[in-house]
């Protein structure tokens, strides 16, 4: 059974989205073209995150990565605190906010998500930010009970996680050769960019609407997002080529059908009874 430990060593050895440039590491140009890139390809993140929308307020993110959507949170002026699990990532978040000299208005946490109440202590937050993190940790659940008790009366939760009924989900069947029995492994195996991930959790609408109603939470929207139409190898090569099938679909199709079957859930809520 796949642990914390495990989750972290996964991460430790080569953080989210550490290969969207090829420059060097650090530099203010690689994280430049780090945020390009990823933003380009998921141009849904900072429609979801809505960075402008926190200045001044206290901002808990979960889960940094290698801190794209952190640096965008304090250049709007955001109070923010930012956990990640990964030693290694939290380095290059660290490299990045001083690249930008913003390193003193963020404060950074070790630690993993299943225990964000003894890591913050009693402070209360207006947003808790986690974007793709807790479906990669062994109870969800418990993530969802820390945000309940962390966030403030009329706060926001804003969290992506994967869609189980997704055009991804389909692809990874088609590759195992549809052994439906073997699905959650075949998830969790190829569900990033480096096979292999020890967790992969996957979620219906309904399952994330039942598990946020229980911790206290009232749905406020909730959309699919995300089909990755491109050839791995080009990608790689920051060459945009279109898979064959997809290339003969008009874009406002091609967004209909990632509204239907994406990969990323990206729900927005507060707490039952704030408006």
């Amino acid at each position: 059974m796949s642990t914390i430990e495990h989750v972290r060593k996964y991460w430790n050895d080569r953080p989210c989205n550490i290969r969207h440039s090829n420059k060097k590491i650090g530099t203010k140009s690689y994280f430049k073209e780090v945020e390009n890139k990823k933003y380009f390809v998921e141009p849904h993140i900072p429609i979801h995150a809505e960075f402008k929308k926190w200045k001044d307020n206290e901002v808990l993110e979960v889960g940094c990565g290698i801190g794209t959507d952190t640096i965008n949170f304090l250049k709007n002026g955001a109070n923010l605190t930012t956990v990640d699990l990964s030693e290694k990532s939290l380095e290059i978040t660290k490299k990045r906010v001083k690249v930008f000299k913003l390193e003193n208005k963020v404060k950074f946490l070790t630690g993993d998500a299943e225990n964000l109440c003894s890591l913050v202590g009693d402070k209360k937050y207006d947003l808790i930010y986690s974007f793709g993190v807790i479906h990669h940790t062994p109870n969800p659940k418990k993530c969802i009970e820390n945000f309940s008790k962390l966030l403030k009366p009329n706060g926001e939760l804003k969290i992506m996680v994967y869609n189980r009924h997704s055009w991804k989900v389909f692809w990874i069947l088609m590759k195992s050769g549809f052994q439906f029995w073997k699905l959650k492994k075949m998830i969790a195996k190829y569900s990033e960019a480096q096979t292999g991930c020890p967790v992969t959790f996957s979620y219906t609408k309904n399952e994330m609407k039942n598990i946020l109603e229980k911790n206290g939470f009232k749905v406020k929207n909730m959309t699919l997002e995300h089909i990755f139409p491109y050839k791995i190898n080009d990608y790689k090569k920051n060459i945009y080529t279109k898979v064959w099938y997809f290339r003969f679909i008009p874009n406002f199709i091609f967004k209909k059908i990632e509204s239907l079957l994406g990969w990323h859930l990206c729900i927005t809520a507060n707490r039952n009874g704030d408006k």
